[in-house]
């Protein structure tokens, strides 16, 4: 598929990740429709004549398939989503040292669990139907971590970050005699708001040193990824690391 001739579907395209992709593919594709559950942020997106923005909270599945539809219904629908929302979250399974709980929150594990894994699924199900039933050929991006490979204080976030992959695998086998691929990317370190809101300077030097390129990703390495994905068609069941040599 061509990038002029996509349609594309971004989760969590407020802020991060989702902000950046959605627009500068919205200069390049042919529609970007993108989600987020923070209408002001929505509201605070540069305006495009090829862009629509959608309020939703994706951890609740009726509220994404009405949204699904109502894309596919009214829009013409889309032939890529990347589902890029998420949160960053780093606590350790025990904790001898808290004051309080021990453990790893319960609670914190359900909403890591619910917008990186449920969440997926959920917007996943509604456009892969959708896709099927108009006989539309596509691709299922999903944007995974390197961290889905397991780190230290990282149980609900890998834990969710590998499930991803797992379903990206998945679905290629089912969705493929729809000519629907399937692929996750798995980002490194990138320079980011979110990456340095949950990492102390002291970490970032760390692990900045432990890339072999000697340096943090930029997202417009990001970028390119993504339209790779996109434009090969021939690209389907894999997990694309764009993380500068850096293993875990």
């Amino acid at each position: 598929m061509k990038v002029s001739e996509a349609k594309i579907l971004i989760t969590g395209a407020g802020r991060g990740i989702g902000q950046f992709l959605a627009l500068e593919l919205v200069e390049k594709a042919a529609k970007v429709f993108i989600i987020d559950n923070n209408k002001q942020l929505l509201n605070d997106m540069p305006k495009h004549h090829s862009m629509s923005a959608f309020e939703c909270d994706i951890t609740d599945a009726i509220e994404v398939e009405r949204i699904v539809r109502e894309i596919f219904a009214e829009h013409d629908g889309v032939n890529v989503c990347i589902n890029n929302a998420g949160i960053i979250h780093s606590e350790p399974l025990v904790n001898l040292l808290s004051r309080e709980n021990k453990k790893h929150g319960i609670a914190n594990w359900n909403k890591v669990i619910n917008l990186n894994l449920n969440a997926v699924f959920y917007v996943s199900s509604n456009v892969a139907e959708q896709m099927i039933l108009k006989k539309e050929p596509g691709v299922i991006i999903n944007i995974s971590s390197i961290s889905a490979q397991g780190n230290v204080g990282q149980s609900a976030y890998s834990a969710s970050k590998a499930a991803v992959e797992a379903l990206s695998k998945t679905w290629s086998k089912e969705l493929g005699m729809f000519k629907i691929r399937s692929v996750a990317i798995a980002p490194g370190f990138f320079d980011t708001p979110s990456t340095r809101e949950s990492l102390n300077d002291h970490m970032l030097q760390k692990w900045q040193k432990a890339v072999p390129l000697g340096k943090l990703g930029e997202l417009s390495q990001l970028l390119s990824a993504v339209e790779f994905v996109i434009s090969n068609d021939y690209f389907n069941g894999k997990t694309l690391a764009v993380d500068g040599g850096l293993t875990i």
